[in-house]
């Protein structure tokens, strides 16, 4: 039996209860942060839909409590919590590799798998409606994608060997991803550090404007302090070179990211790994978001693992990404959690606006499956951590294998049914926000 929708009022009335919940003590704090987020988030419904994690998760909690393909194990993986097509991209790890993977872990946290999976796909129904595909073309861009993730985390475990299943590097990947890579190549050090300061004094300095926020004595003094507690937070292979951590400058920062209005952030200079001033870092300290999946996953054990929302963070991207970011941490300030990591001069997102050609879509996102089966495989009981004790990739192999046809349709199905309804709602938060009908703006 169909369940029946609402009208646009009573989704809107939905919505707007979604909303109060998730950013209404941020949006009070400050309401122009949000003016901006929510302009982004009108300007098209793929825009909407990354601003809107909370909605998403919401719809989904009728799953909460079971669905196809998860059990007391699958439904209890570590996950990214906001997977979408535009969350992939460029890092360099802490090997000096330049990788291309998921990126943007602010929201992951302990979950069924399948919502990444459906988050994801979802995705594609939006990407694939603005580049004017048809039904069919996105089922068949689902359909790929489901076979990619199917086939990598079969591939994983029954225990293929590195060189079968290789991180997408310079030397592996191909098309678009190959693309990113190489432009982040193409970037440095020195060009993020002269976008960013200046010399003053024969001293490397942030420079004003762009962003930047000067700090009276009193916050620079608690920024200083966080900054303290977060060294101890870091692995011992990031605390080899102790000149690295001696603090040059320290600025407030607007203007981060759609997901991050209202959130404090500020940004720390520091000494590189010599005298030279060409190799300073740049590190960002931010409060960290209560993730959108958490408020419909009711495992207390999930909930007490984490001191708070920054160790949380930290703590999911290591476990997701392999040899993560050396200079990711946590701390608090003002007693809240705080995630802190490099500003990268290596960083490029996966850019879709140059992605026309269909066979170049098709094997772009068969990539995105391939990340996705191994970013969920490497949070496991292998990955340094107690709160996944088992084999992620072999549970999620063993549930799907019990339902092999249905697994794609289940994602093909939901892509298209909730690709209409967040096309639907961008016109409703549209119309909401024009109208003055969002409370606090």
């Amino acid at each position: 039996m169909s369940v029946p929708q609402p009208t646009a009022a009573e989704r809107g009335e939905q919505i707007l209860a979604v909303f109060d919940t998730a950013f209404g003590e941020l949006l009070a704090a400050d309401p122009a942060a949000f003016r901006v987020k929510f302009r982004k988030m009108a300007a098209s419904a793929f825009a909407f839909y990354r601003g809107t994690a909370c909605l998403f998760y919401a719809d989904l909690e009728r799953e909460r409590h079971g669905g196809p393909y998860l059990d007391e194990r699958t439904g209890r993986v570590w996950i990214h919590g906001d997977l979408h097509a535009e969350n992939f991209g460029t890092y360099m790890d802490a090997t000096g590799r330049l990788i291309f993977n998921v990126n943007d872990f602010d929201e992951a946290y302990v979950g069924p798998f399948t919502w990444d999976l459906k988050r994801l796909s979802a995705s594609l129904a939006l990407i694939g409606y603005t580049k004017a595909l048809g039904d069919e073309q996105i089922t068949e861009l689902v359909r790929i994608y489901a076979a990619a993730y199917r086939e990598r985390i079969h591939a994983l475990a029954t225990g293929a060997k590195d060189d079968e299943v290789p991180p997408f590097t310079l030397d592996t990947a191909e098309g678009p991803l190959l693309d990113a890579l190489r432009d982040a190549r193409g970037m440095t050090r020195f060009g993020l550090l002269d976008s960013m300061t200046e010399i003053r004094d024969f001293e490397r300095r942030f420079s004003s404007g762009g962003g930047a926020i000067e700090l009276d004595a009193a916050t620079r003094y608690k920024v200083l302090a966080a900054f303290d507690g977060y060294l101890e937070t870091l692995p011992e292979s990031s605390l080899t070179r102790p000149d690295s951590y001696r603090v040059k400058d320290v600025v407030g920062r607007r203007g981060v990211g759609i997901g991050s209005a209202g959130l404090p952030s500020y940004n720390i200079l520091l000494e590189g790994n010599s005298d030279a001033l060409e190799n300073d870092v740049v590190i960002y300290l931010k409060q960290a978001q209560t993730p959108a999946v958490s408020r419909h996953v009711t495992d207390a054990a999930v909930r007490e693992y984490f001191q708070h929302e920054g160790h949380r963070t930290v703590i999911s991207q290591r476990a997701l990404q392999a040899h993560a970011d050396p200079w990711l941490g946590w701390t608090e300030l003002d007693g809240s959690g705080q995630l802190v990591a490099e500003v990268s001069p290596y960083a490029v997102d996966l850019d879709w606006s140059d992605i026309d050609d269909s066979e170049e879509i098709a094997a772009t996102v068969a990539d995105l499956g391939r990340a996705t089966a191994t970013m969920h495989a490497a949070a496991d009981d292998s990955s340094g951590h107690s709160l996944v004790p088992f084999s992620t990739e072999r549970a999620i192999d063993a549930a799907i294998a019990a339902d092999e046809e249905g697994f794609a349709e289940l994602l093909v199905d939901f892509a298209h049914r909730y690709g209409a309804r967040a096309r639907a709602d961008h016109q409703i938060f549209v119309d909401l926000f024009r109208n003055g009908r969002i409370p606090g703006l």
